[in-house]
């Protein structure tokens, strides 16, 4: 069973950075694909970014300001968040799991995490 630990969440001013990190316990395989996705309240979740080995996959409103990395060695990804914007609040959540899948009995979430951006 892999379990998924982020850590980097809290409260930012427009234009600030944050790191959000996810630690994987178990053995993930290198072919998954590791991302971030954000839910707000009353919306759905929605892609933040993604990396399956060299390629990284972005949503249209963090590109350029957003980076993901990953860390097969050590099972880990984290996502550089730079001149945030409100609307980027939300509560972040790391996933891990075989490319084209979500919800499958392989794919894995974390709890959570919630990024709030205000002044």
């Amino acid at each position: 069973q892999v379990q998924l630990v982020e850590s980097g969440g809290g409260l930012v001013q427009p234009g600030g950075s944050l790191i959000l990190s996810c630690a994987a316990s178990g053995r993930i395989s290198s072919t998954y694909v590791m991302g971030w996705y954000r839910q707000a309240p009353g919306k759905q979740r929605e892609l933040v970014a993604s990396i399956r080995g060299d390629i990284t996959n972005y949503a249209d409103s963090v590109k350029g300001r957003f980076t993901i990395s990953r860390d097969n060695v050590k099972n880990t990804v984290a996502l550089q968040m730079n001149s945030l914007k409100p609307e980027d609040t939300a509560l972040y959540y790391c996933h891990v799991g075989p490319y084209g899948s979500r919800w499958s009995k392989s794919d894995y979430w974390g709890q959570g995490t919630q990024v709030t951006v205000s002044s």
